[in-house]
């Protein structure tokens, strides 16, 4: 069954309605109308199963026939914190690990960052990008595309979290499952990859100034687009719900 996204404002006693692109999307291309069902999310983990009662070209009105809590999401919560790469890479970063199930994206101003986006138009389009892969892989919530920050303000997201870490190819001897196996009860992760360039010296130094786990992902060197889905696999599988754990 088809799911779409919707504004919580949107839902109204036992009534919602789907207005935007969605509407010409179920009407045109789905060829749905009265009488047909729906899943909707309110894109903070509840799911409701809807059949449509009225359409025009600006709003579908569905009744609401159940409401429950979204089946999809991880009870953990795990940040990227990511080192701005080119244009084409950062919507591949923000579609694939949205479909392995993070909560949260940091776009990150780094020493070897090539590109420079302009903030508020980029973090806009990116939103657009979390909030279509979260609905083609059927997500309970949208992943938050936060505003670009500094590495100073990534090191205080990465202090408030019950696990953080930082993977670096000359990382020697410090491998990545000690680290998320060393706490129990785990509710947020969070972790940082580097830009095209990889991270600055200083970058690390600050970092480990900071008590961050720096860490080796072995032997071979990924690119920054395979880093953050490579590594949020290994968190969903270690401890979060991939390997029907938690």
């Amino acid at each position: 069954m088809s799911k779409f996204f919707i504004s919580r404002e949107n839902i109204y006693g036992d009534k919602l309605k789907i207005t935007g692109e969605d509407v010409n999307h179920i009407t045109r291309v789905l060829r749905l109308g009265t009488g047909d069902r729906l899943t909707c999310c309110d894109g903070m983990g509840k799911d409701y199963c809807v059949r449509i009662s009225a359409t025009d070209k600006k709003e579908i009105v569905c009744d609401i026939e159940s409401a429950f809590k979204a089946e999809t999401e991880s009870s953990i919560k795990v940040t990227l914190i990511q080192g701005i790469p080119k244009v084409s890479k950062m919507d591949y970063i923000i579609q694939k690990t949205t479909e392995l199930g993070i909560s949260d994206i940091y776009p990150c101003k780094m020493s070897r960052c090539v590109s420079k986006p302009d903030g508020s138009k980029k973090v806009e389009r990116w939103q657009k990008i979390a909030r279509e892969a979260a609905k083609q892989s059927g997500r309970g919530i949208v992943p938050s595309v936060h505003d670009i920050i500094t590495v100073s303000e990534a090191v205080e997201i990465l202090k408030n979290t019950d696990i953080s870490f930082v993977p670096y190819e000359c990382a020697e001897n410090a491998y990545l499952r000690p680290v998320l196996t060393s706490k129990n009860d785990v509710k947020t992760v969070a972790f940082m990859i580097g830009p095209e360039g990889g991270f600055d010296k200083s970058e690390i130094e600050k970092l480990t100034a900071n008590n961050i786990n720096i860490v080796t992902l072995g032997k071979r060197i990924l690119r920054t687009e395979t880093a953050g889905e490579a590594v949020l696999s290994m968190i969903m599988y270690e401890i979060g719900d991939i390997n029907g754990g938690l």
